[in-house]
């Protein structure tokens, strides 16, 4: 984030109202250079309140690994209990000079809390304390930055990183009037502080018109697949459940996996060959988290389109955690805020390993259909069912029937031949077109509703 401007103008930030050392939400931009020259890290106090008289601890230790994720050592953590958020400080007065008093008695570099902070309670926690408060959704920002490495990602968060300080530009006490110094040209002229505005919003602008382009060609090449009849399979998953254990498993790829949140940020598309299915297009997505904040939801957009056009959700669950139901939960919801809670979804349990008394096996619902795979993809063991699950899923997706059509229904053979799913046309003594169909269902059901005379051949 101290960077973010410095792309945008060659001004002298030094007397910006983006001050990188007040209100960067990059966790690396410390105001005791000297200090940091000894570590990479920074020292953190984490801040959590429980509502409602409810302490649920679960929370608090996520947030922790959040902060160990984005490099921050934890030096305590302030805890209290409130009936609803103080409006100044968001955690009431005392608490905020408890905090205080810990900043100075650690020598904390940094203030993370677990709650959404507005600009206003941000700002004034930090006067009190002298020292940066970062929220749960700054946090998270820092993290994404950090684990960008494709173009397309580094676009998607500079762009959410930018709605995020938009909102939290502080006026400087000095440098704000910027004025021309020629004759008829003096006078109070651009704030530095509107200047940072207008570029923020140019900047943006450009962001958006840039990922526009990427949401373009990404569905260029969906629409692609789609005419070459190949199924896309996206990973889904609470984060740290092991998705790209798996997709690495499946592929043979090389995408960076380890125990920590956030590992793999950028998405990754690789070809799967299935028996009885062909070739399908195997795809690994960000991990979802609760509370994600909306911008990094509005800014993946494109990259969550994979997902919401997928022919299957492998969503894996990582079934040693005690909080598995709840993380289930917190994923179909942000499945519904991006429209893909329709998408049909195979459950994959994952390290089983870690339990005890617990085999690779398939759960089947009412319909004799796979519901959930229990597996492990550290060990691989499971790894012949789940490939028999999707099999049998996505062979239930893919219609192959013959149909049989009248010299008259020229249409609706037109209309075949630009799905690209006839594998092999005959015509008949009296002209009929005998033909081998191979498609989607969902694309079937649309021909279906095109054109009724379809149902007499209905193979559903």
């Amino acid at each position: 984030m101290a960077n973010l401007l410095g792309n945008l103008t060659q001004q002298r930030l030094t007397e910006s109202a983006v001050d990188s050392a007040e209100i960067s939400t990059a966790l690396f931009a410390s105001e005791n250079p000297q200090k940091n020259e000894h570590h990479a890290l920074n020292y953190a106090i984490i801040v959590h309140c429980f509502f409602d008289g409810q302490k649920n601890l679960d929370d608090l230790n996520e947030f922790q690994l959040l902060a160990k994720s984005a490099q921050a050592e934890i030096l305590t953590v302030i805890t209290g209990s409130r009936s609803s958020p103080q409006a100044k400080y968001f955690v009431g007065q005392g608490k905020a000079e408890e905090i205080a008093d810990a900043v100075k008695q650690y020598q904390a570099d940094l203030i993370l809390v677990n709650h959404t902070l507005t600009p206003a309670q941000a700002r004034n926690l930090e006067s009190l304390c002298d020292c940066r408060v970062v929220d749960r959704n700054g946090l998270i920002l820092d993290i994404f930055a950090q684990r960008a490495r494709s173009h397309e990602g580094k676009l998607q968060v500079e762009l959410a990183q930018l709605k995020h300080l938009a909102t939290r530009l502080v006026r400087r006490k000095t440098g704000l009037d910027q004025q021309k110094g020629a004759v008829g040209l003096r006078g109070p002229g651009e704030t530095q502080l509107e200047t940072d505005r207008r570029l923020i919003k140019v900047r943006i602008n450009q962001l958006q018109n840039r990922l526009e382009k990427v949401a373009k060609q990404r569905n260029q090449n969906r629409q692609t697949r789609q005419k070459a009849d190949i199924p896309t399979i996206s990973l889904v998953g609470y984060t740290n459940a092991g998705k790209s254990t798996l997709f690495n498993l499946l592929t043979a790829a090389n995408v960076y996996a380890a125990d920590q949140l956030f590992a793999t940020l950028d998405p990754t598309l690789r070809r799967l060959s299935l028996k009885d299915v062909g070739t399908t297009i195997l795809a690994d997505t960000v991990g979802f988290l609760r509370d994600l904040p909306h911008d990094l939801i509005s800014a993946f957009k494109s990259t969550l389109q994979e997902t919401t056009e997928a022919a299957l959700l492998l969503h894996v669950v990582d079934c040693a955690d005690p909080r598995k139901l709840e993380n289930i939960e917190a994923v179909n919801q942000v499945l519904e805020e991006i429209g893909a809670q329709d998408v049909p979804r195979l459950l994959v349990y994952n390290k089983i390993d870690q339990l005890e008394n617990v085999t690779p096996h398939i759960e089947y619902d009412e319909k004799h259909q796979p519901s959930a795979v229990y597996i492990s993809a550290n060990s691989a063991d499971g790894l012949e069912l789940l490939l028999e699950a999707i099999r049998v899923r996505l062979t239930d997706y893919i219609l192959q029937f013959p149909l049989q059509l009248s010299p008259s229904e020229g249409k609706i053979r037109h209309a075949l031949y630009e799905l690209n799913c006839v594998e092999k046309e005959e015509i008949s003594e009296y002209g009929e077109f005998l033909l081998s169909i191979r498609l989607e269902k969902t694309e079937w059901l649309k021909l279906v509703k095109r054109f009724p005379t379809l149902e007499a051949f209905n193979p559903i």
